[in-house]
């Protein structure tokens, strides 16, 4: 187009045949110039508008969706937990699939219960319908003898620090991050990150406990992401903890690093344990084994292991001898 211009115009000023003189015909040229940047730009913006119009009906159409599990009109608020979480005759189905079928589980304050079992068995379903992501479709879950449906949603989540396997962060800094919802000091902060084995390599990012940490933690190992997340739930002292595979996808190292946290995150809690690697969970007080939504072994550790033939004897086999499960 530039080459176009220079041609046409300077045949016209060379030629005498028109009104067109050179300074005229330059400042034409200066002015195009200026023009041209914007008007490319005006082009590229009507794009990023429509892609952002897409992008604005699927926010909102997930803004605007119904949640399916609601508050009943006449429901409670639950009391600070005291006693024991009873799973009694629990059944769950997707559809007209079953998961689990008559589960009955007592878990008393202050225990950890693990559960184990094959992928598919059932064991991140049970997990969910604890804080109420779903509703059983059949029997109860009791915390102290109230029906979890009965509760309000957000007293029950109130009770209940969940940790998994992907660590849910956002692109924020480390400190609003571990602070999230909460009221806590800077020094309530830097404690749970202590206890969580996270102030060591927080002490070594650029801002330290004010680096940003990128969408969904990207700058960050999985092991740090796991011991932020840990930090959070710590923060919020939750008396109910669930741990869906807190460290199933860590290098050995880091594995070791978030164990530990975890540790000192369940001492004196209540806690649910879901692990693949059953050398995470064997100081379990009760390891509860489910197969095809079935609990079919419970006891301990050492127990299970003396079940000749059992299905948590063989898992621990096949994880001893470097099979994957």
């Amino acid at each position: 187009m530039v080459a176009g211009l220079l041609f046409y115009g300077g045949t016209l000023v060379l030629s005498g045949e028109s009104e067109l003189t050179a300074s005229d015909f330059i400042g034409y040229l200066i002015l195009f110039s200026q023009v041209l940047v914007p008007v490319k730009a005006l082009g590229g913006a009507f794009s990023y508008i429509q892609r952002g119009l897409v992008a604005g009906e699927r926010i909102l159409k997930v803004v605007d969706t119904e949640p399916i599990i609601r508050d009943k009109p006449d429901a409670h608020v639950l009391p600070p937990f005291q006693h024991q979480i009873e799973l009694r005759n629990l059944q769950f189905s997707y559809g007209d699939q079953p998961v689990l079928t008559d589960i009955n589980l007592v878990i008393p304050k202050g225990k950890t219960v693990a559960l184990v079992g094959p992928s598919g068995s059932g064991k991140s379903t049970l997990a969910d319908l604890l804080p109420r992501f779903y509703d059983p479709t059949g029997g109860q879950i009791l915390i102290d003898g109230h029906d979890v449906r009965d509760c309000t949603i957000h007293s029950v989540r109130e009770q209940m620090g969940i940790v998994t396997q992907e660590s849910i962060l956002f692109n924020d800094t480390i400190f609003n991050n571990i602070r999230f919802n909460t009221e806590a000091t800077e020094a309530q902060v830097i404690e749970a990150a202590k206890i969580a084995n996270a102030h060591e390599f927080i002490q070594q990012t650029p801002e330290g406990y004010h680096t940003m940490i990128g969408d969904r933690g990207s700058r960050l190992s999985g092991g740090q992401r796991q011991r932020i997340s840990i930090a959070r739930a710590i923060l919020r002292n939750p008396p109910i903890l669930i741990l869906d595979e807190a460290t199933s996808a860590l290098d050995t190292e880091s594995e070791k690093l978030v164990q530990e946290a975890l540790t000192r995150l369940m001492h004196s809690r209540t806690s649910l344990v879901i692990a693949h690697r059953l050398s995470t969970v064997q100081h379990a007080d009760e390891i509860v084994v489910l197969q095809n939504g079935r609990i079919v072994e419970r006891g301990t550790h050492d127990e299970l292991l003396a079940q000749a033939g059992g299905l948590y004897q063989r898992l621990n086999s096949m994880q001893t001898n470097g099979m994957l499960v």
